[in-house]
């Protein structure tokens, strides 16, 4: 364990940074405490450092949290009588750097005497600003403008921050001097930058906080940083990153571990599909029938195996706001959002505001979605019928065919432990925390089989085990939001082996109009007729859609399927690339942070794609795809 540094007495600075200098120039990672309150935290070896040092005699709320993601940080007192101390460890950091790299880069940051909002605005506009001070005489200008252009992207309420460029000598907070001079940082090739913050994070008055508000400033500073080092490294050091994520932090600490744990505790504690999930839907179904489809059906569902009450109580415990990494905590603060929304669903089972819960999670129809079911039900004609030549294969043939694709995996990746399980307690095929549940009842169209095969293990038992192969449980019990995602991407899968049919794809519009038939208030009854009698639907297909629809209260999730199955066209024709998308259960919108994960070496390589992307196939089908299509393109297979 490293020894605290004591910068009161010489002799002990003189040893530790003289043993920070030799695990330096060998690369490792240097993580130590700075008496009083200091600390410094050297990921590896990298030619750049961020400095804070505390106002003495002056409290500085917030401004610590900006500085403390970063990869090389140093914070410490701003006492004066600590300075000498405190410039030769700089010096010694500098130079070791500079031997390595050719060039280093200190960057000191500090808050602005007093928030001011902008000039001619309203005293209640809240715009971020900042001051970058440079030298007069060597500036590193194409860092310089690469900081600027990212702060200025930078926004709060909409508003766009302010950026000063100004060129002093004095590069230091107020009544602070250099940690290095103008001459030492010359002969050692090492450029100093000064940036000033305007804490607009804080009341002006009486200093108070405003967490939600440093949150996003401190996630825009981060990567405006990021990028500001990027330029430096790449125009005046040997070390050039691949891109300029990689220079974020790969080092966690316990606390990032400790959050995904109990996050990942309370979600497996129940899972959600399942208990908003009938379990007599045989049963129901007949019911339905014998009635003459006039009366609702009675629907049953398991008991609830936790008290939504005390789980939200223990969700709330879960210490968030210790974690320093803002990209980690934004993503666990999104997690403990739906989480608590989930709970609340769940005790609401059967309300009307279940439905209201479900538009949160799951959002609800939108003019540009039903306009498109609209027209892919009126293109499509209910007539249409799947491909029967193979005939029909029942539940346990195709449970013998999912055990034989998930044996394949297996023999690339042995951690894949998922079971194929036939139950009587669901309708048609599900996959659960990796498991895939057939009904009894499936019967599926041999033409369709390695379709739903890619849907359902190609997709979601492939995402599930590979978010398990990462080191946050988050990413195989599924990010906030991932539904959509994972659904377009697995009817996704269905286009790419050649088995999206066209009543598949009617059957999404169908989920998409019922979606909003419940969203505007029709009874089961009602939209059972809309897809019955209107859409001409099968009465068995008209009852399982309103059925997924209604369950619980009204469950909007299958909309999901279509709008997601847009979403990925999309993605994939502004030239997205499939790989990251199975690297767990994620939503689109995680698709750059993942990338940044990746980038900062704190996500593991994937184990698993789906076989169908070894296929000569795939390539044409996807550029096919590039070029732009629609959803109504794809019933088009001639352009194939």
């Amino acid at each position: 364990m490293s020894q605290p540094l004591k910068l009161a007495l010489p002799a002990s600075a003189e040893t530790l940074i003289e043993r920070i200098q030799v695990q330096l120039s060998s690369g490792k990672k240097v993580r130590d405490k700075l008496p009083p309150e200091g600390r410094l935290h050297i990921d590896r070896p990298l030619p750049f450092l961020c400095v804070y040092r505390r106002p003495p005699q002056l409290d500085d709320p917030g401004m610590e949290q900006l500085v403390i993601s970063e990869a090389a940080h140093l914070i410490s007192s701003g006492d004066p009588k600590l300075k000498p101390d405190l410039a030769r460890l700089v010096q010694t950091i500098a130079q070791t750097m500079t031997a390595k790299f050719k060039g280093f880069l200190l960057i000191e940051i500090w808050a602005a005497p007093r928030s001011q909002p902008a000039n001619g605005a309203p005293p209640h506009v809240i715009q971020p600003a900042f001051r970058i001070i440079t030298s007069p005489s060597r500036p590193p200008t194409t860092t310089i403008e690469a900081l600027a252009k990212a702060l200025r992207r930078i926004k709060i309420h909409r508003e766009s921050a302010r950026v000063e460029v100004v060129n002093q000598s004095k590069r230091t907070p107020p009544k602070m001097s250099m940690l290095l001079s103008s001459a030492q940082a010359r002969r050692m090739n090492c450029f100093v930058l000064g940036l000033e913050v305007q804490p607009v994070y804080r009341d002006s008055n009486s200093g108070k906080l405003y967490p939600v508000l440093l949150r996003s400033l401190h996630r825009g500073l981060a990567h405006a940083l990021r990028r500001a080092f990027f330029e430096f490294s790449r125009t005046h050091t040997t070390y050039h990153p691949p891109n300029y994520q990689a220079l974020g932090r790969r080092a966690l600490v316990r606390s990032v571990w400790h959050v995904d744990r109990q996050l990942a505790e309370i979600g497996s504690s129940f899972d959600f599909l399942l208990q908003v999930t009938p379990i007599n839907p045989e049963a129901a179904w007949l019911q339905f029938k014998q009635r003459r489809f006039d009366h609702t059906p009675i629907f049953y569902y398991r008991p609830l195996p936790v008290d939504p009450a005390l789980l939200k109580r223990r969700l709330y415990n879960i210490a968030i706001e210790r974690i320093e990494d803002p990209t980690l905590a934004y993503l666990f603060r999104e997690k403990r959002h739906e989480l608590d929304r989930q709970l609340s669903m769940l005790e609401d089972r059967g309300s009307k505001s279940f439905l209201l819960g479900s538009l949160q999670i799951f959002g609800g129809v939108s003019d540009e979605l039903s306009h498109l079911a609209n027209a892919l039900l009126s293109k499509i004609s209910p007539r249409s019928h799947e491909n029967l030549t193979g005939g029909y294969v029942n539940a346990t043939l195709f449970a013998e065919r999912a055990q034989a694709e998930l044996d394949y995996y297996r023999q690339c990746y042995p951690e894949l432990t998922a079971t194929v399980q036939i139950r009587d307690d669901i309708a048609g095929l599900m996959v659960s925390r990796g498991n895939l549940l057939i009904s009894r009842q499936t019967r599926v169209p041999q033409s369709r089989v390695e379709a739903l095969l890619q849907h359902e293990i190609g997709t979601h038992v492939l995402t599930y085990f590979n978010g398990k192969a990462q080191p946050f449980q988050q990413l195989y019990a599924g990010l906030a939001g991932y539904e959509e995602l994972q659904e377009g991407l697995a009817v996704l899968a269905e286009f790419l082996v050649g088995g999206l049919s066209r009543p598949r794809l009617r059957l999404l519009a169908g989920r998409v109009v019922a979606a909003q038939c419940l969203i505007e208030g029709a009874t089961f009854i009602e939209t059972f007729r809309v897809l019955y009698r209107t859409y001409g639907f099968s009465q068995r297909t008209a009852f399982t859609v309103t059925m997924r629809i209604y369950r619980g209260g009204g469950l909007t999730k299958d909309a999901v399927y279509l709008r997601g199955l847009v979403a990925v066209l999309k993605y994939i024709a502004e030239g997205g690339q499939l790989d990251p998308l199975f690297v767990g259960k994620i939503a689109a919108d995680h698709v750059p942070i993942i990338k940044e994960l990746q980038w900062r070496q704190v996500l593991r390589p994937t184990p698993l794609y789906p076989r169908y992307m070894r296929t000569p196939e795939l390539n044409q089908r996807l550029a096919y795809l590039r070029q732009g299509v629609s959803v109504l393109n794809l019933l088009d297979r001639k352009k194939l």
